[in-house]
């Protein structure tokens, strides 16, 4: 059964920091690159970071020397590091393999809010 479990998020001020967790299936996260999406309100899901088997990342522009995406093996687990959060950071943030396509199954998400 698939298990894609996000936490983490809050109500953070703008330039504060947070780190979202995500625990996986160990059949997807050990075969699949995973990654971080992000769904703001009225907007459709973004591509934010993602990690490959071997540890390779890549960041969107707008994420780029911000957000870290780093993998615990041992807890089949996905972390995003967000710092210097903005405003315009504030979203629904979901993990899922990469590529993954809108009829795949997708966790609920995590709620994080970039506010004074």
């Amino acid at each position: 059964q698939v298990q894609l479990a996000e936490s983490g998020g809050e109500l953070v001020q703008p330039g504060g920091s947070l780190r979202l967790s995500c625990v996986v299936s160990r059949t997807i996260f050990e075969i699949y690159p995973m990654a971080w999406y992000r769904q703001a309100p009225g907007k459709q899901r973004d591509f934010v970071a993602r990690i490959t088997p071997r540890g390779t990342t890549t960041y969107s522009d707008p994420v780029k020397g911000r957000f870290t995406i780093s993998r615990d093996n041992a807890k089949n687990t996905v972390y995003l590091q967000m710092n210097s959060l903005k405003p315009d950071d504030t979203a629904v943030y979901f993990c899922n393999k990469f590529l993954a396509s809108q009829t795949d199954y997708w966790g609920q998400g995590t709620q994080v809010t970039v506010s004074s």
